[in-house]
């Protein structure tokens, strides 16, 4: 990953204005570098998602929620929530499954990135994000922008609602989230940890889960 680490830090060493990443890792290690150790791993994540990636999982949400009977609220976490598709593709799905934009359900979203973490609070999006839905779905769950925001969309704030964004690192020695949750969504993250991580993170999720939960993986 040698070029693309020196890609992703070099924009960020020529937005400071500094002369080599010598200089650079001098910054990171001064006293209260803490907001450019967040530039830093903001800078290093790999961000890529899609409403409705992988639908099989949505399916299978969806059965889910609706052989749960109702109840709750019920509580569903995105591990990995990126700029907010993942989450409120699940907030979507809730919905279809209680047939209301008001169902049993809160959904946490948290990433280790605060940027897209911004941008999913936020719920805007190119419409070419939702070219892949059916009709109706685009009726019911997103606003179509006009004049300046043409060419633009913002997620139904009813949906927005349903979902919380908090940062969080997946590699932190315990979860402070709240569990537990009945469905987990740990997905195109793992990828990118090594075996012993794999399985620490693996035992932290599953001290947020019950004997009912299920953990969607890809």
């Amino acid at each position: 990953r040698r070029h693309m680490v020196y890609g992703r830090l070099a924009r960020r060493v020529r937005a400071l204005g500094l002369s080599d990443f010598g200089v650079y890792l001098d910054r990171l290690d001064a006293d209260g570098a803490d907001a450019e150790w967040q530039a830093f791993t903001n800078a290093l994540t790999t961000n890529l998602t899609a409403f409705f990636r992988e639908p099989h999982h949505f399916e299978r949400l969806h059965a889910q929620l609706q052989a749960s009977g109702g109840g709750g609220p019920l509580r569903l976490w995105s591990c990995a929530a990126c700029t907010g598709e993942e989450p409120y593709s699940m907030a979507i799905t809730a919905c279809e499954a209680f047939g209301t934009l008001s169902p049993p359900v809160r959904i946490l979203a948290t990433d280790i990135d605060t940027q897209v973490l911004a941008t999913a609070r936020a719920g805007v999006y190119g419409v070419d994000r939702i070219a892949g839905l059916d009709l109706d779905m685009r009726r019911r769950y997103f606003q179509r922008g006009t004049g300046p925001n043409e060419g633009r969309c913002r997620v139904n704030p009813a949906l927005q609602a349903l979902v919380e964004f908090r940062p969080l690192n997946l590699l932190e020695p315990r979860y402070d989230v709240g569990g537990p949750f009945a469905a987990v969504f740990c997905r195109h993250v793992m990828i990118y940890f090594h075996k012993p991580t794999h399985s620490g993170s693996l035992s932290r999720l599953v001290t947020q889960m019950d004997a009912g939960s299920l953990l969607y993986t890809g």
